[in-house]
């Protein structure tokens, strides 16, 4: 069993344990991988400002109708996990999942805000800019002032292969990889087509970092990569791909970190259960 099947059928099974049906992507067609509505898929309700930050993205992931089913409503949809990690912490606290997540130290209470599909403008010659999936914001006292969070569930280990750098971001704004020489040999390997990396998508993290910078400079964010193991040849591959490119940016000074939910809801279910039982036990029954 390949890791998207392995992952799909811990989900789909996940459904069936709640007695939560299922549909097609084409509601009556596809496989049924689809909850019928968007809170079956969820650990609790978008709040409504998480609702209009994922709207505002370019993901369209709550564009659904009576003929197709809203991605998000997929029960291997990564920002449906992002949703359910994260939104539950906006009210309880951005300092714990920060600390759980290895971002800063226990007493750290420098995390303020938790928000979802932010984008840092590249360069004003592009007219789009990345959607990063959650941004923790810090207070104004901080050295780092985010942490930005890309969270990857299913598609690392999909059949469909990811796009390489685009030469734009290459020759139309050479100027800003000079801090970043040694990112920048990568994404000259992987322009304008990635044959090196199957699992990591290093052209959307190079992306991020070059946003992250032109607005807090590189010292000012970390960029943690958040991801779902699996057993077997891909998971190692991806780990092998994951230290390759945290050494890369290791050269460059660029704080860029790794850990998987499962390490993750691990961290959580020592650290920080008393309190959030209800929660917890939702995420390890359905994730771990």
């Amino acid at each position: 069993m390949n890791g998207f099947d392995y992952i799909l059928f811990k989900q789909v099974s996940w459904a069936s344990r709640k007695g939560i049906s299922l549909v097609g992507s084409q509601i009556s067609k596809g496989r049924q991988a689809y909850t019928k509505t968007l809170n079956d898929n969820l650990f609790e309700p978008l709040s409504l400002q998480t609702k209009a930050e994922i709207n505002d993205g370019d993901g369209g992931e709550l564009k659904g109708n009576t003929t197709h089913s809203a991605k998000m409503c997929a029960v291997h949809s990564s920002s449906a996990i992002g949703v359910n990690i994260f939104q539950y912490w906006k009210n309880k606290g951005a300092s714990d999942i920060a600390y759980a997540l290895g971002l800063c130290r226990k007493n750290n209470k420098s995390a303020k805000e938790i928000h979802f599909e932010q984008k840092f403008q590249i360069s004003n010659q592009f007219r789009l800019s990345p959607n990063i999936d959650v941004v923790i914001k810090n207070n104004d006292k901080s050295n780092i002032k985010v942490f930005g969070i890309e969270c990857k569930f299913s598609e690392a280990y999909s059949s469909r292969k990811h796009p390489g750098l685009k030469k734009k971001y290459i020759f139309d704004i050479s100027e800003q990889w000079n801090d970043i020489p040694a990112l920048f040999e990568l994404a000259k390997e992987i322009s304008p087509n990635d044959a090196e990396y199957d699992h990591l998508h290093p052209a959307q993290l190079l992306k991020h970092i070059l946003g992250l910078k032109k607005t807090y400079g590189k010292s000012g964010f970390r960029l943690l990569y958040l991801w779902y193991d699996v057993l077997g040849n891909e998971g190692y591959q991806h780990r092998q791909e994951i230290k390759q490119f945290s050494d890369i940016a290791k050269r460059d000074n660029v704080k860029f970190h790794s850990i998987s939910y499962q390490e993750l809801l691990m961290r959580m279910r020592n650290k920080l259960y008393a309190g959030n039982e209800d929660y917890l036990n939702y995420m390890i029954d359905r994730y771990l």
